[in-house]
């Protein structure tokens, strides 16, 4: 009997090891998904290392640049990043302002330094939020709702420009007339997504449950459900928040990338160049959309190739170009990534990483499973002094 009993327990226990396991086993599935996304982002690195090569060239040109140019540039891209907290601010629904721009500081910058683009700095301050007391669900919501503004932006930024092409007659390189059309177009385009997503609930709905089809076919510990509910009743708290501040966060959302194309335009002006306004920010809308493809971090290769070429187009000189991209480059990609770093430790001893919930249950049940078994002995010594007693 005994011998059964122990053959029994021996079978649950690696039973319940097997178990235990499983998860482990989807985990282990997942670092593919990272080889493949690390192997892409190395063979674009490789392809445009001579145009990073070419851009870094210009160093020692960097002299040429007025230094109250460089301050002036600062000063832009600053303000650039102010409306970006503005908008956060506001989706959120928060006065956390320190809250607010320290993670945001922190997650621009590891954008930067691994692939997968915007995606994996939103992840990291989200989570970063919800470690100040923000929801999780209100913060991813808020993130959204903040990205769909600032792509709609950048998309709308060459309909600017159309008027003064057309009743100007400004001549416009085939590549930059192209690039405009297509921005107008994709601005239209997310102009009547958006309206669906806000006016119907049940576009909204099938956008929640396609995200959750997507997210599902990846190996997860437990599948992702009910997505499309959370998504309505996220929207309509961010719609809520938003209230009457809508014009406020619009115009956050165009300041994002207005105070960036000055940055470049005061660049290229201090370097002797005397391009066309309107040309130059066709241009800079262009490298702005190569910058959001996620296959390396910040876009890095495919902006450098991108501006100087359609600077070119512009009118610039290419030598004139590549030191506008490299003093570009160096104020709004390369320099925000220390100040991130600072930002996120700074973060960190204000609002230090909180347990999540998972792991908070696995304690709780280890402490009653260990409390259960200290009083099942305390009763068994119990019974048997009991016993003693009456024997």
């Amino acid at each position: 009997m005994g011998t059964t009993v122990g053959h029994v327990g021996a079978v649950k226990r690696r039973t319940t090891a097997t178990v235990a396991r499983e998860p482990n086993l989807k985990r282990d599935s997942w670092p593919w998904v990272r080889i493949i996304l690390l192997a892409v982002t190395a063979v674009c690195l490789y392809v445009f290392a001579p145009s990073i090569a070419e851009v870094f060239e210009a160093w020692d040109r960097l002299g040429e640049v007025h230094p109250f140019a460089v301050g002036l540039v600062v000063l832009c891209e600053t303000a650039s990043f102010g409306c970006v907290w503005v908008l956060q601010r506001i989706a959120l629904g928060t006065t956390q302002w320190y809250s607010v721009i320290t993670s945001q500081l922190a997650g621009n910058a590891f954008s930067r330094i691994t692939p997968g683009g915007g995606a994996t700095g939103t992840a990291l301050q989200a989570r970063m939020l919800a470690d100040a007391g923000i929801p999780a669900a209100r913060a991813g919501a808020a993130l959204t709702v903040q990205s769909v503004f600032i792509t709609g932006a950048v998309a709308a930024m060459p309909v600017f420009a159309l008027p003064a092409i057309v009743l100007g007659g400004i001549d416009v390189p085939g590549g930059l007339a192209d690039g405009a059309w297509f921005g107008g177009g994709l601005f239209v385009a997310m102009l009547l997504i958006g309206g669906l997503l806000l006016a119907s609930e049940g576009w909204a709905c099938r956008l929640g449950s396609a995200i959750e089809w997507v997210a599902n076919k990846f190996p997860r510990d437990t599948p992702l459900t009910g997505l499309g509910e959370r998504l309505i009743e996220e929207r309509n708290q961010v719609r809520k928040t938003m209230g009457e501040q809508w014009p406020l966060a619009l115009g956050a959302a165009v300041g994002r990338w207005a105070f960036e194309y000055f940055a470049l335009l005061v660049t290229l002006y201090a370097i002797g160049a005397e391009p066309s306004p309107w040309l130059v920010l066709l241009a800079f809308v262009f490298a702005s959309a190569l910058g959001m493809i996620p296959l390396t971090p910040g876009g890095l290769g495919f902006v450098e190739a991108g501006l100087t070429g359609t600077l070119a187009l512009a009118g610039v000189l290419p030598e004139e170009a590549v030191l506008a991209t490299l003093v570009f480059r160096l104020v709004s990609f390369w320099l925000p990534m220390p100040i991130g770093a600072v930002a996120g430790f700074l973060f960190r001893r204000r609002s230090p990483k909180r347990a999540r919930t998972g792991s908070s249950k696995k304690k709780t049940t280890a402490k009653k499973s260990s409390t259960k078994r200290s009083s099942t002995k305390k009763s068994s010594k119990s019974t048997k002094k009991a016993a003693r007693a009456r024997a």
